[in-house]
């Protein structure tokens, strides 16, 4: 039982919100004003944020488009809790207003730590994850999904959590999460590939659907090529440290990504090491520029 509700939370793709988590917190730590209970609480919220969504998407996905999909991957086509009867759609969703209730509730305490417009900006992200699946808006179905989730899981992030530890909103902050904001976009897109027929019979007419599986290959090539350009930009426009330049060292596994959907797209089977390295590029990517920040900041000292 423990083990299908580990399964239902997805999880290893907490990556997608702590990354930029980290990173801002690097960004702050660079700039001398990292603060280990913000992070720590920021840690929480966000990460429950996220589980909520999570959690909220399969239980809607349940009556949607998971029931009919047999394209199944380990990165995409849900969790499938529901589907194999391990956990009732009641519960999952139970659960998913626990995981909303604990990321407002370390909302509330950064208000009374001083910090109040993170009640705005801690609200603009559960919106999101609830509006992204949940009718009437279903933004999933819309083809505005996938640049909510850029969005959310990418400048307000970062923006939120300089807020936290500085007291103060930073156009450099916000800018600072859109590599990982393409980044998690381009998760999200290329899992859309072995959902492709599901989600048509289901209606859910995201982005890939729009577009067709063969136009839908070139926005994927430019989502995972744009972090790298958006990181030379911040390096030369914000002043971020030269030293960030080492997270181009993902470029090929981001390129590896690229040659498989490019070439495999029709066959999901031979997306799942496409899928994997996307995901990879997104933590590498991460990681190398939190890493520069926080040896700047050391060296700085």
């Amino acid at each position: 039982m423990v083990k299908a509700y580990i399964k239902a939370l997805r999880l290893p793709f907490l990556a997608g919100s702590i990354i930029p988590l980290i990173t801002a917190s690097a960004f702050v730590f660079q700039r001398g004003s990292f603060s280990l209970p913000a992070f720590f609480m920021a840690l929480i919220g966000v990460g429950a944020l996220h589980l909520g969504s999570n959690l909220l998407n399969d239980y809607y996905d349940a009556s949607g488009s998971d029931p009919v999909n047999i394209r199944l991957t380990p990165f995409s086509g849900g969790s499938r809790v529901i589907q194999e009867n391990e956990i009732q759609p009641n519960t999952i969703l139970a659960l998913s207003i626990l995981s909303f209730f604990i990321g407002v509730a370390c909302g509330i305490w950064f208000t009374f730590w001083g910090r109040p417009y993170v009640l705005l900006l801690g609200l603009c992200g559960l919106l999101a994850g609830w509006a992204y699946s949940s009718p009437p808006f279903r933004l999933m179905s819309r083809g505005l999904g996938e640049p909510l989730i850029f969005l959310a899981f990418g400048p307000l992030i970062t923006l939120g959590t300089y807020y936290v530890m500085t007291d103060s909103l930073s156009w450099p902050a916000f800018l600072l999460g859109i590599p990982n904001g393409f980044l998690i976009m381009a998760v999200i897109w290329i899992n859309e590939f072995p959902d492709y027929q599901a989600d048509l019979d289901a209606n859910k007419r995201n982005l890939v659907i729009r577009l067709g599986l063969r136009r839908a290959r070139y926005l994927y090539c430019l989502i995972m090529v744009l972090p790298f350009l958006t990181i030379l930009f911040l390096i030369y426009f914000i002043g971020l440290p030269a030293l960030v330049v080492i997270s181009l060292g993902a470029i090929p596994l981001a390129s590896k990504a690229i040659q498989i959907l490019w070439r495999r797209y029709l066959f999901f089977q031979d997306l799942i090491p496409a899928q994997a390295l996307t995901i990879q590029t997104l933590i590498s990517v991460g990681l190398l520029i939190s890493g520069a920040l926080f040896m700047s900041g050391i060296i700085g000292k």
